[in-house]
This record gives C-alpha cells, structure tokens and sequence, in this order.
C-alpha cells in the first residue's frame, strides 16, 4: 500500500490530515483524532534494521494500537511486527509494502481509531 492511498483513506473516513512533527524525521507521520488530537497511528520510514529485518533500506510502516489479546495471532501474520518505539503489548506495526490487503489495513486502523477514541473519552 502507498502512503498517500492510506492519507485518503483517513481523509475520507476520519476527516484527519497527517502531521509531520519531527523535522529530524521527515518520514514520520502522526494520525490524530480530528476533535481530540490523540494520535490513533503513525506512519514511519525505518531501516529494515531496525525492524529486525536483514537489510538496511527504509521500510514504511503504519503502528496501529490493537486490543492486547489480539497481539500474539495477529504477530502470526506475515507484514505485522511487534511495534517500532512503542508500548509493544497494545501496538504493532504494519509493513505497508507488505502482504496484507488494502481492507486488512483499513480494518487494523478503524479498529486503531476506535480504541483510541474511547481511552480519549476517559
């Protein structure tokens, strides 16, 4: 998947516009509730390294929160990774050239958002 198909995907469904923090980090893209500003994913370009794969060319990834119960099957899926730079019992992140479908990808981050949503609400 391309990032720009998974912007207009956000667009479209959680009227959200990625948000380019870091200025070291020009790759890194935060995706926030659009009345709350928790973040809900973010989108990184990491070295294969890092990820613990065997090369160093940068990979993008989506880091969604899951439901801590799903990490271990959902682990099991080529394309999903323990979380790059976070709490890895509630995310993960997602290869975004990997295997998974566009709607597999879609789903994890509806799922991302709702979560989210309803610890902002506490």
């Amino acid at each position: 998947m391309e990032r720009e198909t998974l912007f207009s995907y956000v667009r479209e469904n959680f009227q959200s516009e990625p948000e380019y923090l870091w200025r070291n980090q020009p790759g890194y893209a935060v995706l926030r509730h659009a009345n709350g500003k928790k973040w809900f994913a973010i989108v990184m370009n990491v070295p294969g390294t890092k990820l613990g794969l065997e090369h160093e060319e940068r990979v993008d990834i989506l880091n969604v929160k899951v439901r801590p119960e799903h990490i271990g099957s959902l682990r099991l899926k080529e394309g999903i990774l323990p979380a790059y730079h976070m709490n890895k019992g509630h995310w993960i992140s997602v290869i975004l050239a990997g295997p998974l479908s566009s709607s597999e990808v879609f789903e994890l981050l509806a799922d991302s958002h709702g979560l989210t949503y309803q610890s902002e609400r506490k």
